[in-house]
């Protein structure tokens, strides 16, 4: 996954620009999260390449879907990449801190692969820093953006590692919301698991379970979960 471009069936992602290129574990959430019925309005925190926007739009045809990004760069090629793709008039980016951005609207959905690392060290390259640490966006950052910008039916999707995930829905339990379903990522059958993505909100809505996948089997061949979830998006599944 380290050329400028990644090809998928129906869209395609430059990410020349991006200090966070196409990963499979994003790929996961974007295929993975729930698009519950009443879901109208979707935010995206983090747009990066613009990914998961893309994904959602390509799986739900009617919903309306607004990106965030703060980094400048990352506005420009989700930009590129949204108008090249088939939905470009139900995906609209904003270029801005979301923390502070007044939004016109609430949403059903806010999904978001936030920074990921508290105390890990730093690279020499700023804008995957600010991708990658908490240093523009903590977790009680996001919290309160959830706070604020969610319906009070809504629910939000967020990945992180199992460990911060931990921390993330330990945050979130102190201050009443509830995990209502989750996906535990490990890479084969038998690895530790290395990401969660949990569905969360502030009413007990419908139920998304617990859930588990491994990407590939033991002989790193993709698992018939992996191939299930991401064949309407990878080319050669």
């Amino acid at each position: 996954m380290g050329n400028n471009y990644f090809q998928f069936k129906e869209f395609k992602i430059e990410q020349d620009l991006c200090a966070m290129k196409v990963t499979t574990d994003a790929c996961i959430q974007g295929a993975w999260t729930p698009i519950l019925p009443n879901v109208a309005r979707v935010l995206d925190v983090g747009v990066g390449t613009g990914l998961l926007c893309l994904m959602l739009a390509q799986r739900n045809k009617d919903i309306l879907i607004d990106g965030i990004e703060f980094d400048k760069d990352a506005v420009v090629q989700a930009g590129d990449n949204i108008n090249a793709s088939p939905w470009k008039d139900r995906v609209c980016i904003l270029e801005g801190d979301v923390r502070d951005h007044d939004f016109v609207h609430k949403y059903d959905l806010i999904i978001s692969n936030p920074p990921f690392f508290n105390d890990s060290l730093l690279s020499s390259n700023d804008s995957k820093n600010l991708a990658r640490h908490t240093l523009f966006l903590s977790y009680p950052d996001l919290l309160k953006v959830l706070e604020a910008h969610l319906l009070e039916d809504g629910y939000a999707s967020i990945m992180l590692p199992f460990t911060e995930y931990q921390e993330w829905k330990d945050l979130l339990a102190q201050n009443g919301w509830f995990e209502l379903g989750s996906l535990s990522v490990s890479h084969t059958i038998t690895a530790p698991v290395k990401r969660v993505v949990g569905i969360f909100g502030k009413n007990k809505i419908a139920a998304i379970n617990e859930q588990s996948l491994a990407i590939c089997d033991n002989d790193n061949k993709y698992t018939p979960a992996f191939i299930h979830l991401l064949s309407q998006f990878y080319l050669n599944l």
